[in-house]
């Protein structure tokens, strides 16, 4: 390749991805017109249309696990993880159906802005439970952050041969920046524009790598030819593993259909976005919308990486050396071996805005539980709109400072494992709360707090046991998240149940929808 194709090559991407930042910040800059209290800042004014409101939830759940790590895991595991693309979609239709339709028609009323509100109004606990659940919060989002840093620095310093650090800086102030100037109304703009680039994209570069590849029968027989298991639906039960990636055996994927199909559905920077949908009626046909759309993206995603596993195998693409996650660059490395060069910064476009779309998104979350659940409950109650959007701004800015910080090392070995950590969080902390006072009418404010904070220590000491002691069959989050369910029904049945008037205000029943028509019981 000559000196001056490499020279249009260059400056093709530079212009591609600064136009796509650009139209970012300048989406930021226009929503920040939208802007004028605390609650247009944090909840777009509840004003997000149908598919402005269902590509958010979409693109809030499509982080940097989506298109880098589901590809990865493919890679590196084959068939058995395909289970990963049915429940990670199901967590969307869950998410708003299970969740999103109560907590929108109960919040028409009570005006809540996160799902703390919620915690603290269900569980008549406007101190312990909110603050419990928020410091949780922001914690498990700081995590969750830290992957989707290194999935924008693993494209951008691929991109532009540049080092992962400054990569890291110049990803983490763009998102930073529209963010902080639009709130969820940049978010929810950006997410329409980036839902729909990412399905485009992933339906043109996907097929053509498969292609490439020779098919999906013979993807398959390579793998087969590397280990027959890997063309199963799941790796033979033994424990531990016979190998470092045949982990997928039957018990662990009982714990991996609950820890993304319920976990990522009760993550705080997804449930509260069913708050800003305009109306009740989205909450219907969203849910198979929004699992349509990423099932689709998911799927193609995962076998995506099967055929990059092939392509590698038999010589055709070279995996990066000197880093600690080659599987998770097997995306870009099979795309870049398909399309010609001046299609890079395209096919970077497209992993960007499937990670951006969840960056913002946390970042917004974390402001929200600063200066919303924490700030203005527990410091200043009396405080202005103006203070509390300005705190949020500033916290932002802070979460991105400690994310940078600890995203500034080399990543981890595999990036699904970060973000799972954090989602075996949320499924122990987050799940039975939310599960339990929504739909059982005897769960009490003691059984939630206990419920939060066993469930933490659980995962927490299972993980430290699976990690250094020995390995588990289970993901170490199931078993916190059982201990979670336990202390929830023991410590509820053995205290003071709930009034039947708190029940009635936060529609608590078996029920989803119908609950102004129907007397529920005492």
């Amino acid at each position: 390749m000559g000196f001056e194709v490499v020279m249009d090559m260059d400056i093709t991407t530079l212009v591609v991805v600064a136009v796509y930042f650009i139209g970012l910040i300048a989406i930021g800059a226009f929503a920040s017109k939208k802007i004028k209290n605390s609650e247009d800042f944090l909840v777009a004014g509840r004003n997000l249309g149908f598919w402005t409101f269902t590509l958010l939830v979409v693109s809030s759940i499509c982080s940097g696990m989506t298109i880098l790590g589901v590809a990865g895991l493919g890679y590196a595991t084959g068939w058995p993880s395909i289970w990963e693309q049915i429940f990670v979609p199901l967590c969307a239709a869950v998410c708003i159906l299970f969740f999103g339709s109560k907590l929108h028609a109960v919040a028409a009323k009570t005006g809540y802005v996160t799902m703390q509100d919620y915690f603290a109004h269900r569980f008549y606990s406007p101190r312990g439970i909110r603050g419990t659940s928020a410091i949780i919060g922001v914690f498990i989002s700081i995590i969750y952050l830290v992957g989707q840093y290194i999935s924008i620095s693993m494209v951008l310093s691929w991109l532009f041969k540049i080092p992962y650090q400054w990569a890291l800086v110049i990803g983490a102030v763009i998102v930073m920046g529209y963010t902080i100037l639009g709130g969820l109304y940049a978010i929810g703009m950006a997410s329409l524009i980036q839902g729909m680039m990412i399905l485009l994209g992933v339906l043109l570069v996907g097929p053509a790598v498969i292609d490439a590849a020779g098919g999906l029968t013979h993807v398959n027989t390579v793998l087969a030819e590397m280990d027959v298991n890997m063309t199963h639906l799941w790796y033979p039960q033994v424990h531990p593993p016979y190998a470092g990636y045949a982990f997928m055996t039957p018990m662990y994927l009982v714990s991996f259909f609950f820890l993304l199909t319920f976990g990522l559905a009760a993550a705080p920077h997804v449930v509260n976005n069913v708050l800003a949908a305009r109306e009740d009626r989205y909450f219907k046909w969203a849910p198979l919308a929004a699992f349509v759309i990423y099932a689709v993206i998911m799927y193609i995603c995962k076998i995506t990486g099967f055929a990059a596993r092939s392509m590698a195998e038999e010589g055709m693409i070279a995996m990066p050396t000197g880093v600690s996650n080659p599987a998770d660059y097997s995306f870009i490395v099979a795309s870049e071996y398909v399309f010609p060069g001046i299609f890079a910064p395209l096919v970077a476009v497209i992993v960007l805005s499937a990670v951006m779309s969840t960056t913002d998104r946390l970042m917004l979350t974390i402001g929200s539980y600063v200066s919303w659940d924490i700030y203005r409950q527990f410091i200043n109650k009396e405080a202005s709109e103006k203070s509390i959007t300005l705190l949020s701004r500033a916290a932002i800015v802070a979460s991105t400072v400690i994310t940078l910080y600890l995203a500034w090392s080399n990543p981890p070995e595999l990036l699904a494992w970060l973000i799972w950590m954090a989602i075996g969080v949320m499924l122990a902390c987050f799940v039975t709360p939310l599960f339990a006072g929504l739909y059982w009418r005897r769960a009490t404010r003691e059984g939630a707090l206990a419920s939060m904070i066993l469930g933490l220590v659980g995962t927490f000491a299972f993980s430290y046991y699976a990690k250094f002691i020995a390995p588990m069959p289970m993901h170490p989050s199931m078993y916190g998240f059982v201990i979670s369910v336990a202390a929830m029904i023991v410590v509820s049945l053995a205290t003071a149940k709930p009034s039947k008037k708190l029940l009635d205000e936060t529609r608590t029943g078996m029920f989803i929808r119908g609950e102004e028509e129907r007397k529920t019981r005492s």
